[in-house]
C-alpha cells in the first residue's frame, strides 16, 4: 500500500491502479487491523486525488466514495476522533484510538477532500440529471452532493456564496442551464484558489483541466436539457457558445448520439446536428409516470383481491355469473404483480 501511495502522490495513476487492483485488498480489508485500515483508506484517497489530477472525474470520484458516504473521513484517516465516538469509549479505549493516529504533518486537507469529491460529483451528476429529469427512477450518484443541493434550495436567502460547499452548489445551478462561464467563476476564483487549488502541486494544470471539464459538461447538459426546441443547431454555434474547438464537439456529440442519450443526426457537409424529436414532451413524460403509477397501484389492488377471496390468482366465482372465471390472463406479458412487503 505505501508503493501505490507513493505512486499516487507522484501522478502515476495507472501504475498505482493496476498495483490495487492486483494486490485484491479492497476483498478483505474489513478483516485487516486498524492501522492497515487507516493506511489504506489514506491510499484511496491519494488514488483519488490523484486521478482528480489527470482529469478522470469518475474513477476520482469512485476512489473517494466509501470515505465521504461515510461522515467520518477525519476518523477513517486516523486524523482525529469524532466527538460523538469519544462518549462511547471509555478512556482506554480514546489512549488506544490516539495511538493510532497519524502526525499532523501527514494529514491529508479535508477541505480540499471534500471540494474534489464535490466538484467531481457535480461534473457526473448535473448532466444525468439533465437526461434523466423526468425519469421517476433515475438513482442518484452521490447522496452528499444532492444533499448539498438541497441545503441550498432551503436557503431563505441567497447571497454570493461564501464556504466551498456554497460555491459547488452555486456552479451546480450555473451549469444545470449550460452557463459554463458562470460556473467557472464560481469554481475558480481567488477564494477557492486560496481554500483548494493552490493547495494542487500544479495547481495551473488542474485549473485548466477543470476549466475544459467544465466546458465539456456544460455542453452535454446544454444540450440534454434544449435539444427539445431545436430542429438543428451547428456545432460552429455550439463550438463558439462553450469556446471549444470544431473536433472535440463533434468528438462529444457523436459519443452522445452512439450511446443513444441524444437522438439526432450529423450532417457533415453543413456541420450541423439535426434533432429527431422522438424525446417525449415534459407533458408526455408526465402521463407516462402517472400512467406507471396507475398500474403498480392496479396491481397492487388485484393482489390483495386475490388475498381477501383466499386465492392466489387462480379461480373465483362470481355471484349469479359463471364459476371458475380465471384472472390469470390479467396483466401484460412479462409484468409481474407484487403486493407490498414482496420482493
Amino acid at each position: 500500500m505505501c508503493h501505490i501511495y507513493h505512486h499516487a502522490l507522484h501522478s502515476r495513476w495507472y501504475r498505482a491502479r493496476d498495483l490495487m487492483l492486483m494486490s485484491h485488498l479492497q476483498d478483505n480489508i474489513q478483516h485487516a487491523d486498524p492501522p492497515v485500515q487507516i493506511l489504506y483508506n489514506r491510499t484511496m484517497v491519494q488514488l483519488g486525488i490523484c486521478a482528480f489530477r489527470q482529469g478522470l472525474i469518475k474513477d476520482a470520484h469512485n476512489a473517494l466514495l466509501d470515505i465521504q458516504s461515510s461522515g467520518r473521513a477525519k476518523e477513517l484517516l486516523g486524523q482525529g476522533l469524532l466527538l460523538r465516538s469519544l462518549q462511547e469509549r471509555n478512556a482506554e479505549q480514546e489512549k488506544v484510538e490516539k495511538r493510532r493516529q497519524v502526525p499532523f504533518h501527514m494529514h491529508v486537507n479535508l477541505e480540499l477532500l471534500e471540494c474534489v469529491y464535490l466538484v467531481a460529483a457535480m461534473l457526473l451528476e448535473i448532466p444525468y440529471m439533465a437526461a434523466h429529469e423526468f425519469d421517476a427512477r433515475r438513482r442518484m450518484i452521490s447522496k452528499q452532493f444532492h444533499h448539498q443541493l438541497r441545503v441550498g434550495e432551503r436557503q431563505p436567502l441567497l447571497g454570493p456564496p461564501e464556504s466551498m460547499r456554497e460555491h459547488v452548489v452555486a456552479a451546480s445551478k450555473a451549469m444545470k442551464t449550460g452557463d459554463w462561464r458562470r460556473c467557472h467563476r464560481f469554481v475558480v476564483n481567488e477564494k477557492m484558489n486560496g481554500k483548494v487549488w493552490d493547495l494542487f502541486p500544479e495547481a495551473d494544470q488542474v485549473r485548466a483541466m477543470l476549466v475544459r471539464k467544465i466546458q465539456e459538461e456544460s455542453l452535454r447538459t446544454y444540450l440534454f436539457t434544449y435539444s427539445s426546441v431545436y430542429d438543428s443547431i451547428s456545432m460552429e454555434t455550439l463550438a463558439a457558445m462553450f469556446e471549444l474547438d470544431l473536433p472535440t464537439v463533434h468528438g462529444i456529440i457523436s459519443k452522445m448520439i452512439i450511446n443513444e442519450e441524444l437522438m439526432a443526426s450529423l450532417d457533415q457537409p453543413t456541420a450541423t446536428v439535426m434533432m429527431h424529436r422522438t424525446e417525449p414532451t415534459a407533458t408526455q413524460n408526465l402521463a407516462l409516470q402517472l400512467l406507471g403509477y396507475t398500474w403498480d397501484t392496479s396491481g397492487i389492488h388485484l393482489e390483495y383481491t386475490w388475498v381477501h377471496l383466499g386465492t392466489s390468482g387462480g379461480t373465483w366465482d362470481t355471484p349469479g355469473g359463471t364459476a371458475g372465471h380465471s384472472w390469470g390472463h390479467l396483466g401484460t406479458p412479462g409484468t409481474h404483480l407484487r403486493a407490498p412487503g414482496h420482493t
